[in-house]
């Protein structure tokens, strides 16, 4: 298949889409499907070999840019100001909580450093997209319903920059870097800054460019180029940079600088669909079913401590500014689901850090399946409980209209 890649994408793409027609009937979200599609094609047949989903790095790396470029798409200022301070607290509270209760659980464990901290790292991510399913499915509403969505939004951006300090640290401690202060803290530092400015640059530059362009077709054509643009430099071989952090500043940078963003996020949300399906597809057929047998211990301490980590970080932020009861006591158990970074941070992982990067990839694609699995359910509870779902028992029963006569059979 390593000399057929259209044929391994065609298969890719296949397999996303019956696993996602067949998952439907189980009320699992997409992603579930397409990690399971992966695994099938993957681990279990080997029709999808560690070669072939080695070539196709490129898609997992347009994706990856795709996934960042639309977290920064939602940090709109006029938005971020009309919410104030109170997501922005919990977010970071329940994002440290969680890499904290991960770092010094598998650490107590004796595993690695640098597999601890990058593990501590992508544990701050939360899926935005199974949580947003449950509020729209069951149509929720009410104070935790509107606490959790900018709390999703910004939870990734924790996430990524969180990623980009300690993998740094990590790659240092693993003998591939300096191990002074400078190398530890001031160049991890300097990194992100300089993410954060080239993205800025390039975001500021498309929304410029934009404007000179009215087909769909045309302005479509000139977000990739900047993703692509923005990933490209990001390459160590150029400015070594964060190609997370600096796409998520392009899509920053462009939401605020161009008037008709929501247009431009409208013809991007049509296109990625396909890719973001091909990326977890070869996801779960680049897992090794042969690391879960080190890591099965791991991966059990780093489910659960996350989930715990989320969940008193979140309580904490919450009373600490002094939320209303239903968000201190609901808002942690939606953020359970992780997907979309989290795995894209696992797959950079296996390149960041070779000796770990299996088990580490292992490790959050199986606690992938699991959050995608149970996240959802936990979701809707909690909002059932908080009473912003209306299960049907609750809802008024409509009174019968009466019953029209009968005719007569004079009639």
């Amino acid at each position: 298949m390593q000399d057929y890649p259209l044929l391994a994408l065609a298969i890719a793409l296949a397999a996303g889409l019956i696993m996602s027609r067949g998952i439907r009937y189980v009320h699992l979200p997409n992603v579930t499907a397409y990690l399971l599609g992966g695994l099938l094609l993957g681990p279990v047949f080997g029709v999808l070999d560690p070669a072939t989903t080695a070539g196709l790095s490129v898609v997992s790396d347009a994706a990856l840019g795709f996934i960042a470029y639309a977290i920064g798409a939602e940090f709109k200022l006029s938005y971020l100001k009309s919410i104030g301070a109170k997501p922005l607290v919990i977010t970071c509270l329940e994002s440290a909580g969680a890499s904290l209760c991960v770092f010094l659980a598998l650490w107590a464990l004796g595993q690695p450093l640098p597999m601890c901290l990058t593990l501590a790292a992508i544990a701050a991510a939360t899926a935005p997209a199974a949580t947003l399913m449950v509020i729209r499915q069951y149509r929720a509403d009410g104070p935790v319903c509107r606490m959790l969505l900018p709390v999703v939004a910004m939870d990734d951006a924790t996430g990524l920059i969180l990623y980009a300090v300690l993998s740094k640290l990590a790659i240092s401690l693993d003998g591939g870097g300096a191990t002074d202060f400078v190398g530890l803290v001031l160049l991890p530092l300097l990194q992100i800054v300089e993410s954060l400015a080239v993205g800025l640059a390039i975001g500021f530059l498309l929304s410029v460019v934009l404007r000179f362009f009215h087909s769909r077709g045309n302005k479509l054509a000139l977000t990739l180029a900047a993703v692509f643009l923005g990933v490209s430099l990001s390459s160590p071989k150029l400015l070594n940079l964060s190609s997370l952090l600096v796409c998520m500043m392009i899509g920053a940078a462009m939401v605020n600088f161009y008037k008709q963003s929501d247009t431009m996020l409208e013809v991007c949300d049509r296109f990625t669909p396909p890719l973001f399906m091909l990326f977890f597809v070869l996801s779960g057929a680049a897992l090794d079913f042969s690391v879960l047998a080190r890591v099965g211990l791991v991966g059990v301490v780093y489910i659960l401590t996350r989930v715990m980590g989320k969940v008193a970080g979140a309580t904490a932020g919450a009373k600490l500014e002094k939320c209303e009861p239903n968000i201190v006591k609901y808002l942690g158990l939606t953020l359970v689901p992780q997907a979309g970074v989290a795995i894209g941070m696992a797959r950079l992982a296996l390149q960041d850090l070779p000796e770990y990067g299996a088990a580490i990839n292992a490790v959050v694609l199986s606690a992938t399946l699991i959050y995608e699995l149970t996240g959802p359910v936990i979701t809707k509870l909690a909002l059932t409980r908080a009473g912003e779902i209306q299960t049907p028992a609750a809802e008024p029963k409509k009174p019968r209209p009466p019953k029209a006569p009968k005719p007569s059979r004079a009639q």
